[in-house]
């Protein structure tokens, strides 16, 4: 009986312990995550009923604010510039809870956090409801000439400055008037989510972080740097024959240089001319898989960017290429791999290879600020009720792409795609302005429906560059053979033209 009895209680002090343990684990360490999720509904119904601050643009442009109002809640969240910024400011509704700066910032625009009730003295004298302020980098004037610029065609601009990260334009078509889910109607919420959700498109989606596509030859920054930080090309060596076709090991199916035209020499004439049968060749029988997949991730892919947004979507690159099947020779130092053909495919940013537009505006950036990538940020400061700066967020470096000496070739290569003669990018120069890109056109499914991208830096002559852009037409059956330079590049020219008046 006795014995009964003991088991008894060792069993139900391991329920107590597991009970104890489980109640531990929601209190504390998944807490914040179910308050942040957007099934919980309790935070936003809180949030509803008590004031919010305002979400500004660094030139002091209000892109939401929270109004007085009747009915269900006391207040109503209100977004002046509708869908300008409805994919980095977000939206906040008691439906489907908060996406964006709305979401990630919600404890500072309730003035929730530590800093705010003790550093900003805010609820401290006599306010009832203190609130807090989220600066974003973003500037309105970049932001709106952005969506001008890209008009109705769907596609991505993410400008940023190389320097410190801070996010000068986030832009991508079609997007959504946040005001239309902020309602207090559900029934009308809800309708407005399902009929958004049906749209071509997909406006809901932040496809300047949140979406993926093939980068086409603006990843050729990438295997250029690869071969640059291994030793296995400089500006000059080494020099490949001129040809219109490259065919990879273990294949009979060649990958051909865009219009059939013939080109080679070393490295620089490579980039000017975006030549794929030299860089597929290159990555292919040079570079090899282990050093160009340890470059791409130094770039950042295959990590989430550190912005301070939900959601951002880590670009991939592809890590396994099979076994070694020959041995390094004179012909192919690297040796034969099970899929040379594919990173042959992947040296030039087709295959397994996508990336969202923000992470190949760091690749531009990196370029521009000799090899370091600054984590890329979306706010740069919070400020109390009273107006007073309470959180400044700095600059701090994310990765360390390449090695100095390696960045200046590879600036050098981008000036001449927009200086020289042969060059891709001549579309996108300046007066007056130091300009460096890589255009780019990627193949999605048939040979021609591509998509359109540049990536590009710039600045004063002789100055380190200040502004990064990667700007990406997609894909459009009705308007075939898009190319980077012709469709996308007069939009980036456009905004550095704006950007040094």
């Amino acid at each position: 009986m006795n014995s009964s009895i003991q088991n008894v209680v060792k069993v139900l002090l391991a329920c107590f312990v597991l009970l104890f343990v489980q109640l531990n684990r929601i209190q504390v360490i998944d807490a914040e995550d179910l308050k942040q999720h957007p099934a919980n509904t309790r935070t936003v119904q809180r949030d509803f009923n008590r004031a919010r601050g305002p979400i500004v643009t660094s030139d002091g442009v209000v892109v939401a604010r929270s109004v007085d109002t009747e009915g269900r809640f006391e207040r109503l969240r209100e977004y002046p510039e509708g869908d300008l910024y409805a994919h980095s400011a977000g939206y906040l509704t008691f439906n489907l809870g908060a996406q964006g700066v709305e979401r990630t910032f919600g404890e500072d625009l309730v003035a929730r956090t530590s800093t705010l009730q003790l550093g900003g003295l805010t609820g401290l004298f006599g306010e009832a409801d203190p609130t807090g302020e989220v600066v974003l980098t973003l500037r309105d004037d970049m932001q709106r000439l952005s969506k001008e610029l890209l008009g109705d065609k769907r596609g991505s601009v993410v400008a940023l400055d190389p320097r410190s990260g801070e996010i000068l334009s986030l832009w991508s078509y079609p997007s959504f008037d946040p005001n239309l889910l902020s309602s207090h109607d559900t029934v009308a919420v809800n309708d407005a989510w399902i009929a958004l959700g049906d749209e071509p498109g997909k406006p809901l989606l932040a496809k300047t972080h949140r979406e993926i596509y093939f980068p086409g030859s603006t990843f050729k920054v990438i295997t250029a740097a690869a071969a640059l930080e291994d030793g296995i090309a400089t500006n000059a060596q080494p020099v490949f024959e001129p040809t219109d076709t490259y065919t990879p090991p273990l294949t009979t199916k060649a990958i051909t240089n865009f219009g059939d035209k013939s080109c080679g020499g070393n490295l620089m004439d490579w980039i000017v001319q975006s030549c794929n049968s030299s860089f597929a060749k290159l990555g292919a029988e040079r570079v090899g898989p282990t050093r160009l997949v340890s470059t791409a991730q130094a770039f950042g892919f295959n990590s989430v960017p550190p912005v301070n947004l939900p959601g951002v979507e880590p670009s991939r690159f592809p890590s396994d290429f099979g076994d070694q099947l020959q041995q390094p020779s004179d012909d192919i130092p690297v040796g034969v791999f099970e899929d040379s053909a594919k990173l042959a495919q992947a040296a030039i940013g087709q295959n397994d290879v996508s990336a969202t537009p923000l992470q190949m505006a760091l690749v531009a950036a990196a370029v521009a600020n000799d090899g370091v990538i600054m984590s890329p940020r979306i706010v740069s400061e919070i400020r109390n009720v009273k107006g007073e700066t309470v959180t400044t967020f700095e600059p701090e470096p994310w990765r360390a792409a390449v090695r100095p000496s390696s960045a200046v070739i590879l600036r050098e290569a981008m000036v001449a795609v927009v200086e020289d003669e042969r060059g891709t990018g001549r579309t996108m120069a300046v007066e007056g302005v130091s300009v460096g890109a890589k255009t780019g056109t990627a193949e999605v499914g048939r040979e021609d429906l591509t998509h359109a991208w540049v990536i590009v830096f710039a600045g004063l002559p002789n100055e380190v560059p200040e502004l990064a852009i990667a700007v990406l037409v997609e894909a459009d059956p009705a308007i075939p053979n898009q190319t980077g330079g012709r469709v996308a590049g007069p939009i980036a020219q456009a905004l550095l033209a704006e950007y040094f008046s």
